[in-house]
This record gives C-alpha cells, structure tokens and sequence, in this order.
C-alpha cells in the first residue's frame, strides 16, 4: 500500500511536498473523503493509497462565506471551504477558542475554523451578548459557545 503526506497551513492551502495542491475538484474529494483515526490523525483513503494530512489545528479551514440577509439582518451563512466545498452553517456549533472561531462541519463529524477573510465576512454579525461573543442571526444574538481563556 502507498502513503503519500499532505500538510495543510492555517489557512487551508494543502501542498504535497512544497507544491500546492490548487484543483477544486481534488481538493473537495480531501474533504469529502477525510476520515479521522482513532490516534486523532487525518486520512484519505483512495484508490488503496493512503494519504496522511498533517495540520497545526484542522484541515477544514473556511475561507470565504455567503452571507444571506434579510431587511438587513443575517438570515443564514453558507461555508465555502478549499476547492469550493461548500455547506451551510449550524449555527448551534459555533465556538470560540482563544482568537479562533469554530463551528462543525460535515454534519457534526469534523470542527473547522473560520479563516481571516470568512471572519471579516462575518464580523458584522458578531455581538457580545452575556458577557460572551454572539452571531446575530434574524436580529436575535445567538450566542458563541468560549472554550478556554479569550483571545488577545
């Protein structure tokens, strides 16, 4: 069986030894097909070849959104992540980590992190609300669940 080794950087780009890996339509079967071992490693398995992924944080990196409004309220967010894979939000999965934000992605089965630009894209939307940050989402804040000590 081949291994092949993967690095994803923070803001989602994966290379295969140096090069960039820029096909959408690889880069959304990485995502379709990612598994997560029981050690907590990420692997796609294809074609009897398995390929490792390695990452500082995780390798779903939201970079862009579509915001949705409604009379000038945020009606509902869709995530477009690497190659394009693109998914709505659930908004009950948000959570903030230091000066990180999350939410899940793939129904539930792996947590993704908001880059910069889905961030600033988001930024209108975000409140504090109880103390804590909140999205607000049809007008009402919905609040962001802290893990850990806040960011800087």
């Amino acid at each position: 069986m081949r291994e092949y080794r993967y690095t994803v950087d923070r803001d989602g780009r994966v290379f295969h030894e140096g090069s960039e890996i820029i096909d959408p339509a690889v880069l959304r079967f990485f995502l379709r097909a990612m598994q997560q071992t029981p050690d907590g490693r990420f692997l796609v398995v294809c074609q009897r070849e398995h390929n490792w992924f390695e990452t500082p944080d995780t390798p779903f990196v939201i970079q862009r959104l579509h915001c949705a409004t409604e009379q000038g309220q945020l009606a509902s967010v869709e995530l477009y992540l690497a190659g394009d894979h693109h998914e709505p939000l659930d908004p009950e999965t948000l959570e903030a980590e230091g000066p990180y934000l999350y939410c899940r992605v793939r129904g539930g089965a792996f947590r993704a992190r908001f880059g910069r630009g889905a961030v600033q894209q988001l930024a209108p939307f975000l409140a504090e609300d109880d103390g804590g940050p909140a999205l607000l989402l049809h007008g009402s804040p919905r609040s962001i669940r802290q893990i850990g000590p806040a960011g800087p």
